[in-house]
């Protein structure tokens, strides 16, 4: 039983390194910065999904998110929805106006659901982060997200 147990934990570690390396893949990297309603400022290392395949693939099959660590999704200003199909965490989501301001936050998203998750109008970003992030830093429409492309490809 207990070779079983350490079995089935290298195991697990294993399906996390391989979806970080597949991520790592995938999708560029970047910092942005969260500066909070009046709780200050937070960095994060994101990873940015700016073409359709990225935004699709999104963290989907992701099994462990670090604390600080989320992914930004690009859009041209639209009305955008999001869904949860294939996502194994639950996440806050931060839908973003094109100057950084919050137009409103998800939070706490049910895992593999397909119920469609919405802007409340027209957004440029979308940020997920674990679920509970955005509440225990109080992140919300009073707050503001500071991003600049490292690459200047992305507007």
């Amino acid at each position: 039983m207990k070779r079983w147990i350490v079995a089935a934990a290298v195991g697990a570690l294993a399906c996390a390194a391989v979806a970080d390396d597949e991520l790592d893949r995938r999708f560029g990297k970047d910092v942005l910065i969260i500066e909070a309603s009046a709780h200050g400022c937070h960095r994060f290392d994101i990873y940015v999904a700016a073409d359709n395949a990225q935004k699709s693939r999104g963290l989907m099959f992701v099994r462990d998110l670090p604390a600080t660590t989320g992914m930004l999704f690009i859009y041209d200003l639209q009305p955008v929805s999001m869904w949860m199909k294939n996502t194994f965490i639950p996440l806050d989501m931060l839908f973003i106006r094109r100057d950084g301001t919050v137009s409103s936050v998800a939070h706490d998203t049910e895992p593999q659901s397909l119920r469609s998750i919405s802007s409340t109008e027209p957004v440029s970003f979308v940020l997920e982060l674990n679920a509970g992030t955005a509440k225990r830093l109080v992140i919300d429409e009073n707050s503001r997200i500071y991003w600049e492309p490292a690459h200047g490809d992305v507007e």
